[in-house]
């Protein structure tokens, strides 16, 4: 696993592997003299159909041979990614801890629902703000 996320492009723009970056918004990495030459080298722009961007913890995906470049995001930018490249099931979960971070109310039934639903206890740790030994409770629980 690698610590950066990888913009990468696919041969078949209808595949849904990964997110395209210009669905999470503005990405500071988009604007580096990098990526530009990157992206120029490689025929595509920011906005073509077969780029694609990963998180760290999927880059493994990347189809063997796809051009790719590692890039470093913001947590927050980050998060965006993770997010739009969650299955729905685990966005409307991952949603919720999100909200989760205002109350305490359930928290230990929305933890078992979203370990439930695989989202990754790290994961659960970076969306609701909660002790990681909170989590690791609930996984033995």
């Amino acid at each position: 696993m690698t610590d950066d996320a990888y913009l990468f492009l696919l041969d078949d723009p209808s595949a849904t592997l990964g997110v395209a970056p210009a669905a999470v918004g503005d990405l500071a990495c988009m604007e580096t003299p990098a990526v530009r030459a990157w992206l120029d080298a490689q025929g595509s722009t920011p906005v073509s159909p077969q780029l694609r961007l990963l998180p760290p913890e999927e880059t493994a995906a990347i189809p063997e041979g796809a051009e790719r470049l590692p890039v470093p995001l913001g947590d927050e930018e980050l998060s965006r990614v993770r997010h739009l490249n969650a299955p729905q099931s685990l966005a409307r979960v991952e949603e919720e801890l999100l909200a989760f971070r205002d109350c305490a109310d359930g928290r230990d039934g929305l933890i078992a629902r979203a370990l439930t639903a695989g989202v990754a206890p790290h994961r659960i740790v970076e969306l609701t703000g909660v002790d990681p030994a909170t989590v690791t409770a609930a996984t033995s629980g």
